[in-house]
């Protein structure tokens, strides 16, 4: 069998032996017995009366709150606290002791005066301390009654004491059946987190080796087979030239990752991509391995096709670097689109007359402009071939048209006076030429976010009707809007609209 090799053979044992150490940790926290533990430590420790020095015969910040009692001159307070810092119940049966206490708490070269118990964290603990049942003090000592405690319960005791000095040795004392009590410390926030136990060590070692071998048998091992998702074959993207740069990368990365896939972009326009979708499934009678990009959706549309939501663009408004404009309201181009204004003079800028840069009737980007910004209204009659002669003496303005985006922007860079429209990240990096404001607001992937910018569009993939399953054409509109071609179109500027940020922004349309 092809799959019975030396690298597969022990990729499957190194997973096996993965699994079978996660299962270990599982058992071993269930069936493996863990001992009980009360934990105690000193939370505070501190002279209150009014001549008290510590171990090193150092005077200690006090309260001097008996400096009037001889007898009571060198006392100090002692915050205690016991705890189930276990993982099993201590239970008042638990407590070995042979009298009716559980546990004594020895206060070395100091002499017990009184003692109250405060904050435990459950309120029923309150009523193991009273008297009858073993609560009391004599000389150094207290002895602390069968309290049970649940794992995490504490109680604590303040101590009154005289006789001593602060820092002198406490310590508790007592017996656990199957378990022991201990002194123990809290983490403080300079604290490094505990290490893990020694069971846990050697299992996180063990699945460490795992991962590594796993990983080195698929990076060293060739001929490793293609992303789960791809498909052969070939297929042809068409339509926006507006979008094609974003296609054309998003391709190069399926065909990196799906070896023996083909995928052409032949970008011709969202109008003639359309027309030529048509056109194939109407001759192949059925789902061509072709997908049309087109700027925006179309009720008009051939009700054949099926269209996916792929991203929204932003576009702008772009001036030749020679016009010192750089904001226009909606209302002057459309009456630079009109007609009534021929120089930019007129608007603010200097005395160059304008040259308008368009793009053919088979552009959905010129669509686009017509019905964002023009209000539905169409563009001029076509007056020039070269964007810089009329045609005629008695054309009143000077209007080309372009097949492809490239082509307006490298026209409206090189001709003063020249404006144009473009997808905006395709704009920005051209020289020549500037992006202008719309009504004072920037185009920005943050301003089509918003809702707040009026030159965008949803960008439509289309099929003729559903593509077969299993073919490259579902499989790329797949990576396209909602695999690995999402990176490409963020890093583009445009916003995905299968990410969180973009869903609902698609769904509204622009």
């Amino acid at each position: 069998m092809s799959w019975l090799s030396a690298e597969n053979i022990v990729a499957v044992l190194t997973a096996t032996l993965g699994i079978v150490a996660s299962f270990a940790v599982v058992w071993y926290e269930r069936r493996v017995p863990r001992r009980r533990r009360i934990g105690y430590r000193v939370q505070m420790d501190m002279p209150i009366g009014g001549d008290n020095r510590d171990g090193q015969g150092q005077e200690n910040i006090r309260l001097g709150l008996f400096s009037d009692l001889p007898d009571m001159s060198d006392a100090t307070l002692v915050l205690l606290r016991v705890e189930n810092d276990g993982a099993q119940s201590v239970a008042s049966t638990d407590y070995t002791g042979g009298d009716l206490h559980g546990l004594t708490a020895v206060f070395t070269e100091r002499i017990v005066r009184g003692v109250t118990v405060t904050q435990p964290n459950a309120d029923h603990l309150m009523e193991h301390f009273a008297s009858s049942r073993g609560m009391r003090h004599s000389g150094n000592t207290i002895y602390l009654p069968r309290v049970p405690l649940d794992s995490g319960q504490h109680y604590k005791l303040l101590v009154l004491l005289t006789g001593g000095s602060v820092g002198c040795a406490v310590r508790v004392t007592g017996g656990i059946r199957e378990g022991a009590v201990q002194p123990n410390r809290s983490t403080t926030v300079d604290d490094k987190p505990p290490l893990f136990n020694r069971p846990a060590r050697l299992i996180t070692i063990l699945l460490t080796l795992c991962v590594t071998v796993l990983a080195s048998i698929v990076v060293g091992g060739g001929g490793a087979p293609p992303p789960i998702g791809c498909a052969t074959g070939k297929l042809t993207v068409n339509g926006s030239t507006a979008f094609a740069p974003v296609v054309q990368e998003i391709a190069r990365r399926y065909e990196s990752d799906c070896p023996d896939s083909n995928i052409m972009v032949e970008a011709r326009g969202s109008n003639e991509g359309v027309q030529r979708l048509v056109e194939t499934g109407e001759s192949e009678n059925g789902s061509p391995a072709m997908i049309v990009i087109r700027d925006g959706g179309g009720s008009q549309l051939d009700p054949r096709l099926q269209g996916d939501r792929v991203a929204v663009s932003a576009f702008t408004v772009v001036v030749n670097d020679e016009v010192s404009v750089s904001s226009l309201t909606i209302e002057q181009i459309r009456r630079i689109y009109r007609g009534d204004v021929v120089n930019w003079n007129q608007v603010g800028g200097p005395d160059l007359p304008i040259l308008l840069v368009s793009r053919d009737a088979n552009s959905g980007t010129r669509d686009l402009f017509r019905r964002r910004i023009l209000a539905g209204i169409g563009e001029p009659a076509y007056t020039s071939q070269d964007c810089e002669h009329r045609n005629s003496p008695q054309d009143k303005v000077i209007r080309c048209e372009l097949d492809s985006t490239e082509r307006v922007l490298r026209s409206v860079a090189r001709l003063p006076g020249a404006i144009g429209y473009s997808e905006l990240r395709t704009a920005a990096t051209v020289k020549g030429l500037h992006t202008v404001r719309i009504d004072g607001q920037d185009p920005s992937i943050e301003a089509i976010r918003n809702s707040t910018y009026p030159f965008a569009e949803v960008e439509y993939a289309y099929t003729y009707g559903q593509p077969p399953a299993g073919s490259l054409t579902l499989s790329f509109l797949d990576y396209l809007t909602r695999g690995g071609g999402q990176t490409v179109i963020k890093a583009h500027g445009a916003l995905p609209c299968y990410s969180p940020e973009g869903l609902r922004r698609c769904q509204e349309g622009p």
